[in-house]
């Protein structure tokens, strides 16, 4: 009805270019209408109709008179049109996994609903005017002769290869316009800025059909899983697990390794709909690989369940990390912080405290020569070590070039450097002058004031402590609160000066309504460093039952903290621990000396085995920046758990090995977001030039594709001043108008 009120169709309005055919300047159009408005301005003033009357009768004039004078200048649309039967239109129908998904129960799948909706006379009337080329996709396009060709359930959506694929068509053949038919799961996230910007650049408008629904309706969803790659034997770990949930309230969540259950968890969803994020913590256990997968209860009456779990892989070292304590004198701290990690099987605390200015007390050693001097003598054995603390010693007691070895042990080696308040501690001992004071997290006071002092204070956790393993003295969040709270005061303090930008509060002090930092810490590098405000945490064990582990529990996971995260010299990491329909499976090698320098020329072996236990093939290849690093690609088509290990040697001498596993799993990616995803779509319709659609509105289609500006296109020029909406305007002004007068006995 419409398009015949228009006189022509309106896509070709959407498109076209409003003219006058006439030549006549727009001037004397105006001018015309300036001396028709003061004609029946005078008109109707002689009349004495009142002046609103007048008005109305003067606007239904004025009106009429305008449409009159403009169909007499001729109102044309100039459009351009594709030509027919030469251009060809591409038709992209998803095929991937996620549209065998049924949204409702006794519902069709979403590829049935697709082809029933371009089969409803869609796709043959684009064939009546163009050349139709059809095209199946999910993780490649490829051409079909017919939609009956979607075998559908392929693995992962690649919508950007997709339509890069098909929109290189217009180098051989003239391409009018691409259709694409999906829910918009780019699993593969094919589509990114760059691709985005290829395919406005190619003028070639793509029309976006989505199909299913736009948010999911009952079903709970992992949607993320995080994990550390690698812990330390014995270490509390946190895996990080995000939930997408619709109404539900409450379910369960729970963590295995390998079927034995780790941890578990209920869950209380707050908002009505969203993403929820849950931190659970699991021991680490013995040396080994942690074959982990999360899993959440299915909500009552959901039928899709196989996005309500994930997997991850955790690699737990079992070798001892060697943390490195030097004294400047002794005391009651040192004493405690020893005792807390005396039996410990993961860390090896090897100290050094100054009994005298040439001698020094040494303890936690591997051999009798470790340590001799006090302070390691060369770069190879400090680097040895995964984090050095250093207490009340004045920066004056080490040597220029082991103030710089300690800089590269922090920035270049990735060690932690922990930093205890003292008497010749921080700022007092002059470390705010030396090679690492821009590392540390606190501008240091460097003036004659001293700075440490005794100061009765009480330790609290900040929110980064609160989410911080090394503020974990209890399991419960609650628990933990009052633990701290509970705590004895603390009976010194050294002033650190103001924060670094980067810096992270973990704990602080107060002294009535003062507040103070007292733990901080912030990276630097490949590592971290560390200050500690406070010389009496000892006060902690002294002051509480024998039996009370806090103090213990305390130091224990601030040593872990800080030698987890040293990488070994020979590394293996891989991009993720869990890869998902796909064969390449790719990791990064690092191979270093002594000195943490890119190995000279190393032989680099890597045997990658399969689930099976059949070595499959992996090629090692150099970053080509001389940094010692290596990229590993393993080909991994069995799905499963592989174990890849890496042998690394230098001029017949054996550098070092490294072991990892990862994880394959199939039939995964499809299975997540499956939900249609409209707004990028329209993004995808909008930067083309195209239109986003809906499967119960393709009515309109093939008309706006006849109206492309892409392609082998023709002008044409559509007289409007014929248009029976021009007519009908006309007689509806002037019935009006008689209406009007008559009611006002006025004809």
């Amino acid at each position: 009805m419409l398009e015949f009120l228009l006189g022509a169709s309106t896509w070709a309005f959407r498109s076209g270019e409003l003219a006058f055919a006439r030549g006549w300047p727009l001037s004397m159009l105006y001018a015309s209408l300036a001396l028709g408005l003061v004609a029946i301005a005078f008109t109707l003033a002689r009349r004495q109709l009142g002046w609103w009357r007048a008005g109305v009768l003067g606007l239904l004039q004025l009106a009429f008179l305008a449409i009159v004078l403009v169909l007499l200048w001729r109102p044309v649309l100039r459009v351009e049109q594709i030509r027919e039967r030469q251009n060809a239109v591409a038709v992209l129908v998803d095929d991937s996994g996620s549209m065998n998904v049924a949204d409702a129960e006794k519902s069709p799948a979403r590829r049935e609903q697709a082809v029933a909706a371009l089969q409803g006379g869609v796709l043959k009337e684009i064939a009546a005017h163009s050349d139709l080329r059809l095209f199946s996709f999910s993780d490649h396009a490829n051409p079909i002769d017919s939609l009956q060709d979607l075998h559908g359930g392929a693995g992962s959506t690649r919508i950007g290869e997709a339509l890069d694929t098909v929109t290189q068509l217009a180098g051989s053949v003239p391409l009018a316009a691409v259709v694409l038919v999906t829910d918009g799961a780019d699993t593969a996230d094919s589509l990114d800025e760059a691709e985005l910007a290829k395919l406005a650049a190619a003028g070639i408008p793509v029309h976006t059909v989505g199909v299913g629904p736009e948010k999911p309706k009952n079903d709970l969803e992992i949607a993320q899983l995080q994990v550390p790659s690698s812990a330390m034997a014995g270490s509390t770990v946190r895996a990080t697990v995000s939930i997408r949930h619709q109404d539900q309230k409450t379910s369960k969540l729970r963590l295995y390794d390998a079927g034995r259950l780790l941890a578990a968890q209920d869950v209380q969803f707050t908002d009505a709909a969203g993403l929820a994020t849950v931190v659970m913590e699991f021991p680490a256990g013995d040396a080994g690989v942690r074959d982990l997968r999360v899993a959440i209860d299915a909500a009552p009456g959901e039928t899709r369940t196989a996005n309500n779990e994930r997997h991850a892989v955790m690699q737990v070292d079992g070798r001892r990390r060697p943390v490195l304590y030097v004294e400047g004198e002794p005391r009651w701290e040192y004493k405690f912080i020893r005792r807390a990690v005396a039996d410990d099987r993961v860390i090896r605390l090897a100290s050094a405290v100054r009994a005298t200015p040439n001698r020094y007390y040494r303890q936690g050693l591997a051999n009798d020569d470790e340590l001799a001097n006090g302070f390691p003598a060369t770069i190879s054995e400090l680097y040895s070590y995964d984090a050095v603390i250093i207490g009340s010693l004045e920066a004056a007691a080490l040597s220029e070039d082991q103030q710089q070895w300690l800089k590269g042990f922090v920035d270049k080696r990735g060690g932690s450097l922990l930093m205890i308040a003292g008497r010749d501690g921080l700022g007092d001992g002059g470390w705010s002058r030396v090679a690492i004071a821009p590392m540390l997290p606190a501008k240091l006071p460097g003036g004659s004031d001293r700075t440490y002092g005794m100061r009765k204070s009480q330790a609290r956790l900040t929110p980064y402590g609160r989410e911080s393993v090394v503020g974990r003295l209890a399991p419960d969040e609650a628990a933990n609160e009052k633990a701290w709270k509970e705590l004895p005061p603390l009976t010194d303090y050294q002033e650190l000066g103001a924060l670094r930008p980067g810096a992270v509060v973990l704990l602080e002090t107060t002294t009535g309504e003062k507040v103070s930092p007292l733990l901080v810490t912030q990276r630097y590098g490949r590592g971290s460093t560390w200050l500690l405000a406070t010389a009496t945490t000892w006060h902690w064990q002294m002051q509480l039952p024998k039996e009370d582990q806090r103090h213990e529990t305390f130091w224990k996971q601030l040593l872990y903290t800080l030698a987890s995260p040293a990488p070994d010299r020979i590394s293996l990491q891989p991009e993720r621990s869990v890869y998902e329909d796909g064969n390449a499976v790719t990791l990064e090698a690092e191979v270093l000396d002594e000195s943490f320098q890119p190995a000279k020329d190393p032989a680099i072996t890597v045997t990658a085995s399969a689930p099976s236990g059949t070595v499959v093939p992996a090629r090692v290849e150099p970053s080509g920046r001389n940094d010692g690093r290596y990229t590993v690609a393993v080909d991994a088509r069995e799905p499963g758990l592989y174990q890849v290990h890496l042998n690394a040697a230098a001029a017949g001498k054996t550098l070092g090995e490294a072991v990892t596993h990862v994880r394959r799993v199939d039939g995964v990616l499809e299975q997540f977001g499956s939900w249609q995803h409209r707004p990028m779509l329209e993004r995808i319709a909008r930067e083309t030039g195209g239109r986003y659609w809906t499967l119960d509105d393709l009515a309109g289609l093939p008309e706006a594709i006849r109206y492309s500006h892409a392609g082998m296109v023709e002008s044409h020029t559509i007289d409007l001043w014929n248009a029976p909406l021009g007519f009908f305007l006309l007689a509806l002004l002037k019935g009006s108008e008689w209406l009007l007068r008559r009611r006002w006995r006025r004809l």
